[in-house]
């Protein structure tokens, strides 16, 4: 097996990095209402269009949250 060297720190890092920014940009995606519950599962209903938005800042908010935490912890 192969050992591994500095860079495997720099992935790990760059991989976190990218996962908070896909989760923020999500988050705000539902907020804005462009990401959306599908029809189906009530998405075009007013508590479809509340609940989103909900969620949206649920994402946000844990994400700020988790991203703080974890830059604390090192």
């Amino acid at each position: 097996m192969a050992k591994q060297q500095g860079g495997g720190k720099v992935v790990a890092w760059l991989a976190w990095f990218t996962g908070v920014v896909v989760s923020l940009v999500v988050g705000n995606a539902m907020i804005q209402g462009l990401l959306t519950i599908p029809r189906w599962l009530g998405g075009a209903t007013a508590t479809g269009v509340w609940l989103t938005l909900v969620i949206g800042w649920v994402v946000i908010i844990t994400t700020i949250v988790g991203a703080v935490l974890a830059l604390l912890k090192r």
